[in-house]
């Protein structure tokens, strides 16, 4: 005989979740279901310790099983409106000399607001209301009470039963008059858009459900019916005594699993809510929701989920989130609602930071107990928390569905190979991008961002750029326009938008540094060869994201270069020759050059204002050459740098320097090139003036 054994008569997600709990501690269980639906549901429990009985029972059936063996305990989880089933169980135990321990549900929030709600305590009650109504009639209560509504309305042709997709169900239907069109066979629990599409296909005018708990539904058929504007009509749940989960498990003896409940109920859910109507909520984020004790995040998000009657708080800082939850420690189970992915330019990242900043500790999943800590409380202390106290927390993350996503997924478009960026609150080389990527998405911020996008794009030469505006996407007033960029220049309209850049033109463009010299507007200002600007750049070894200097950067060359290859950081072209400047601008242009600045003035005074360097190219110094370096390290020990020396002065100067200071990595490379010049029917080889490059580091690390 196992050690310990409990018999539930089940009929709700209290008598399954019971079920569970018992399992995961090892407990055997019998559960006794009536219908075939109950079965599939406790099905989904593989364990040797359940054993599942199905079919309904009279008092003597119940008698019999009551008395088949010493249970521990036996429990009455079925629905509160099943108040025939209640009695036969309490009095087949009694028969038995037994107890029934009758499990309570939790009583619902209010989630009604102000909605045209008809509350009444029976079916004829409802029906006696229905009759003083007109139109459709959706009822959702099951088929168990058909008859009797099918009896006390007077037109039931107004009547469109939704009962589960049974063979049987649909004959008592049929047997009771119903047609057809009226009779809607689903299996439930339903979102509220599909509750609103039901309504909307049969034109109800009124919806009747039963007051049931949250996790069937009931505030899904709430909102649905305050969306269609529909009249709703709601039979109050029979008002019993009996005992809650957490007093029926400690009448079991899992006093260990009841302590985890408590401590796993002070959660702290950060949920990326997709675009932002509630259909695009993964099933996850709504569940999360509709447990929480407090819903944070802006308006517009809190609005999405307002249907479901969660206190809620209008915030979205970081830091004024850590501080309202340090504050209100009667919240348990909090959700913080983000917009889009919480892995996708999102706000996940600053509150994880501030919840650490304020010292909102974190409780790992598998953590059965809570410790003190600075004036933390301990799992004793839980309930009942004062607001000087400390609560710690288990933080997770729950992924919604992006706007490139959703966006590609409008489009019909594949998104792997989109470059993903952002124009929202931050500024990127959105144009850099465009020069190698054929697919550029970016958030911008609103049309702002878009008439200051579509101004760059034409200033750099990318007018042939194919844009794709989404509006408010997955609302119903979404809409997508599709254009090139000197259509975008007067655009206005509000709220955060969706971009996607398509430029073909990235196909043809080189992925190698190696600009031709004839591709460079020169004039009459000295410029850096072609292939000794290879060697140059290739020894800076740039990142994607580096800082680069461009001392006595002429016509640009080297910083367009580098600009293109550390697309994602910023290169400060430093020059003080007024033609220069103006060259260094129209090549920046012409080569797509966006992060590149021009810096007008002398280094090393005009460098004190700038970020600090990760890399350096010094192609003339105005033989200040050490006190720029001092200026270079002193901003930024690590910075690595490429000289390009040509008279002996300077070369002599450079080795002077590499003995007076520390450098822990130089190299010294001369490099001689000849290019072939047509004379004739000949080529001649026409030397140029032999350049020292110079690369130094003066501390170690890795750039």
């Amino acid at each position: 005989m196992k050690e310990k054994e409990i018999l539930i008569f089940s009929g709700t997600s209290e008598g399954r979740k019971l079920a569970e709990i018992l399992l995961q501690n090892k407990i055997a269980v019998t559960v006794c279901v009536a219908t075939q639906y109950g079965q599939e549901m406790m099905g989904q429990q593989e364990d040797e310790l359940l054993t599942v009985h199905t079919g309904r029972m009279d008092v003597s059936e119940m008698e019999r099983m009551a008395g088949e063996k010493n249970w521990q305990a036996i429990v009455d989880a079925t629905h509160p409106f099943a108040e025939e089933v209640t009695k036969n169980i309490a009095a087949a135990c009694r028969n038995q000399g037994k107890e029934a321990l009758r499990l309570l549900r939790e009583q619902n929030a209010d989630i009604c607001g102000n909605q045209d709600i008809q509350f009444v305590d029976s079916v004829e009650e409802a029906a006696a209301y229905l009759n003083q109504t007109s139109g459709n009639i959706l009822l959702t209560t099951g088929s168990k009470s058909l008859p009797e509504y099918v009896e006390k309305i007077q037109d039931i042709s107004r009547i469109y039963a939704r009962i589960l997709p049974v063979a049987q169900e649909v004959e008592k239907c049929r047997g009771l008059g119903l047609q057809g069109r009226q009779i809607i066979c689903m299996q439930g629990p339903f979102s509220q858009e599909m509750n609103l599409a039901v309504m909307k296909e049969i034109q109800a005018s009124v919806l009747v459900t039963k007051e049931t708990a949250e996790t069937g539904g009931y505030p899904e058929k709430l909102a649905a019916a305050r969306q269609a504007g529909a009249k709703t009509v709601v039979i109050r749940r029979p008002r019993e005594q009996g005992c809650s989960m957490e007093e029926i498990l400690q009448r079991i003896g899992v006093e260990p699993k009841e302590k985890r409940a408590d401590i796993n109920k002070y959660q702290i859910t950060i949920a990326g809510m997709g675009m932002g109507s509630f259909s695009n909520m993964t099933g996850e984020v709504q569940q999360a929701c509709r447990e929480a004790d407090v819903i944070i995040g802006a308006g517009r998000m809190l609005e999405t989920v307002k249907a479901l009657g969660k206190p809620m708080e209008n915030l979205y800082i970081g830091t004024e989130i850590a501080a309202f939850i340090q504050k209100h420690p009667q919240y348990q189970r909090i959700v913080a609602l983000l917009s889009g992915d919480v892995g996708f330019y999102s706000g996940a990242k600053k509150l994880l930071q501030a919840f650490g900043e304020a010292g909102i500790a974190e409780v790992p999943p598998e953590s059965g107990e809570l410790k003190r800590a600075n004036g933390q409380l301990e799992s004793g202390d839980l309930k009942g928390a004062g607001s000087s106290g400390k609560c710690q927390y288990q933080i997770r993350q729950l992924c919604g569905i992006s706007s490139v996503q959703y966006f590609a997924s409008r489009l019909q478009i594949p998104w792997e190979d989109i470059t993903l960026m952002s124009d929202h609150g931050r500024r990127q080389n959105i144009v850099g991008m465009l020069n190698t990527h054929e697919k550029v998405f970016t958030l911008t911020d609103g049309d702002k961002g878009v008439r200051r996008l579509s101004s760059e794009l034409l200033r750099y030469g990318l007018g042939s750029v194919k844009m794709y505006l989404g509006c408010q996407l997955s609302y119903p007033e979404e809409e997508i326009l599709t254009g090139g960029p000197e259509q975008f220049l007067d655009f206005e309209r509000e709220g955060v938008l969706a971009v996607l850049l398509i430029h073909e033109g990235a196909k043809e463009s080189s992925v190698s540094h190696g600009i031709s010299d004839e591709l460079f507007v020169r004039g009459k200002v000295p410029m850096t060869k072609e292939e000794v600007r290879s060697i140059s750049i290739s020894k800076l070894a740039l990142r994607r994201d580096s800082v680069v200097y461009d001392i006595g950067a002429g016509t640009g060359s080297i910083a367009a270069e580098c600009a293109k290859i550390a697309v994602n950081g910023k290169v400060y072209a430093i020059e003080k020759n007024p033609e220069a400047l103006e060259l260094i601008e129209k090549n920046k242009h012409y080569h797509r050059a966006w992060n590149i600045d021009t810096i007008a003035g002398e280094a090393p005074e005009v460098l004190e204002g700038l970020e600090a360097p990760t890399h350096a190219f010094i192609g003339g110094s105005s033989g200040k050459l050490e006190r720029i370096l001092k200026v270079l390290w002193q901003k930024s020990p690590q910075v690595r740098v490429v000289l390009n020396v040509i008279s002996l002065e300077t070369l002599q100067e450079a080795v002077e320097l590499l003995k007076k200071y520390e450098i822990k990595q130089q190299e010294i490379v001369q490099v001689t090139v000849a290019k072939a010049k047509q004379l004739g029917s000949h080529h001649l080889m026409m030397g140029q003036n032999p350049v020292y490059i110079i690369t130094l580091q003066k501390s170690g690390g890795q750039l």
